[in-house]
């Protein structure tokens, strides 16, 4: 059996499925849908250059990958490239191919330092380690058991505080595009960006056929976005945070907890009946807050970085 590795056709509807299936597989704590894929692909910045691979076994899909150039750093040649392979076809040379295909993609965009996500497992890192990889950071995904858990009680915004959801900003989405930008510009990375593209926010963030609009929670702090939860919905009774995050200076005030209690109850009441996070290990605000809510976690993922050339 020969194993081939070839871009992904965004007009070949089994392209995009089989992406999706084996992403699923290989990460079923992370929501994904063939749209999903194809929206990730067809709305990402020109200046990414994100690419989107797959590996083939006899016609079936094996593995994925996803490779971009951070265009958004003010530091130049970073990229990246995630690799899953699907469980019970590693072994076969589907990774390794598919980590040489974006290597080779990425160092002739320039490209020097790559990283990567690994699951935190023997073979994984090891594979990692084998090809000259280094690890830094770690991250974790943790499962809530919305049907048959027991959620912390609803609370009553304090005074001066009024909860919404994104979809009351439909007609000018801005305002939370203010907020995202203001508290995405600490979270944990090993890239610094630029947040700055308002259109590109909305094509890529706010178009995303994986948002839920209902579902996503907004406090305002005397008529101000002051945080929010962004939560995602696959269809298939899957509901998943994509952030939650709060401007700094509304920090220390519970609307982070506040916010995404009200988004997990909603997200019950509408039949999802699991939920899924993550969390940088060094994020210990969030965990604790997950942790109230009765998050476990279910997998573990290890940063890698190489130099390329």
């Amino acid at each position: 059996m020969t194993v081939i590795v070839r871009d992904l056709r965004p007009d070949v509807r089994a392209d995009a499925e089989g992406f999706s299936a084996t992403r699923r597989l290989a990460l079923p704590y992370m929501l994904s849908t063939p749209e999903s894929v194809l929206h990730d692909l067809t709305h990402a910045p020109p200046g990414a250059h994100f690419g989107q691979l797959i590996a083939e076994e006899d016609g079936e899909v094996v593995g994925t990958a996803q490779i971009s150039v951070a265009h958004d750093s003010p530091e130049p040649g970073q990229g990246s490239a995630n690799i899953y392979v699907r469980p019970g076809r590693e072994g076969r040379g589907a990774g390794s191919l598919l980590l040489r295909t974006a290597e080779e993609r990425l160092v002739a965009l320039g490209v020097r330092r790559l990283f990567t996500w690994v699951l935190d497992e023997p073979g994984n890192r090891a594979f990692a380690e084998r090809r000259g990889f280094s690890a830094s950071r770690s991250a974790c995904f943790l499962r809530l058991d919305l049907a048959g858990g027991t959620l912390p009680p609803r609370q009553d915004p304090p005074p001066g505080v009024e909860l919404r959801t994104a979809a009351d900003f439909a007609g000018d989405p801005r305002p939370l595009f203010e907020l995202d930008a203001a508290a995405s510009s600490d979270e944990p990375s090993d890239i610094d960006v630029e947040f700055t593209d308002y259109e590109a926010w909305v094509e890529a963030n706010w178009k995303h056929p994986l948002l839920d609009l209902e579902l996503t929670t907004v406090a305002l702090v005397d008529g101000r976005p002051a945080a929010f939860t962004v939560a995602y919905t696959d269809g298939d009774r899957r509901y998943g945070t994509a952030m939650t995050g709060t401007a700094r200076e509304f920090r220390g005030r519970g609307l982070a907890k506040l916010v995404k209690n009200d988004s997990l109850h909603r997200a019950r009441a509408a039949g999802c009946t699991e939920a899924f996070t993550g969390n940088d290990t060094g994020n210990e605000p969030m965990i604790a807050i997950n942790k109230w809510f009765g998050y476990e976690i279910c997998a573990k993922e290890v940063r890698h970085v190489r130099e390329l050339g």
